[in-house]
């Protein structure tokens, strides 16, 4: 993936993120390659309540949500229940945001291309969510780089992203763990240290 990415390689005004919590492995490898900045981005999916791999919306910095409005047409969910499972996941992407800057500022992205990285799309609401946090935060250029996708999610970035890689996109696609060899979760102690890392090498 990273490899389709070169045109961006150690330009100035460039940055990755990384969507946690499995977007940052993914992320580092890509910023290392590059050779330009690391972060992660946080956001937080809304889950399905009963069924938390489900997403039906998306939060992000700056107050954005993003809700899957096919999801929520066949789940037939309440504005209440959506109302709640946000303020628990606002409360979850305050702390997450805490324990992986441990202080530092978030990266500048004003004027800047913006690489969002993740394990893989679904749905796609995380990324949407992201898109729209970054978009008000003046990004110059946004590009959606993921190793594996739903081809039907990844060719409807077209019309969100300036530009979207998605290096595998399989068919049938049913989860974006299936095509990795090892899919085990990502700590909150992993992400710190990839940042740190990414910190110390730049």
């Amino acid at each position: 993936m990273a490899g389709k990415l070169t045109d961006h390689a150690g330009r100035e005004g460039v940055i990755v993120l990384g969507l946690p919590r499995g977007g940052v492995p993914v992320a580092y490898e890509v910023a290392a390659k590059l050779g330009v900045p690391l972060d992660v981005f946080t956001v937080r999916k809304l889950g399905v309540p009963g069924h938390e791999e489900l997403a039906m919306g998306a939060i992000a910095p700056g107050g954005v949500r993003v809700l899957n409005t096919e999801v929520l047409g066949y789940q037939r969910i309440t504005d209440d229940v959506i109302e709640r499972v946000a303020e628990i996941e606002t409360a979850e992407l305050a702390r997450r945001e805490a324990l992986y800057r441990s202080g530092r500022a978030p990266v500048d992205v004003d004027g800047k291309t913006v690489i969002v990285v993740d394990d893989g799309l679904a749905t796609g609401s995380t990324m949407r969510a992201a898109i729209g946090a970054l978009r008000q935060m003046n990004a110059a250029r946004i590009i959606v780089a993921v190793p594996v996708a739903a081809k039907q999610v990844c060719e409807s970035f077209a019309h969100v992203a300036d530009e979207i890689v998605c290096d595998q996109t399989p068919d049938p696609f049913y989860a974006v763990g299936m095509f990795y060899e090892d899919f085990s979760s990502t700590s909150d102690e992993e992400i710190h240290d990839l940042l740190e890392r990414a910190g110390g090498r730049s």
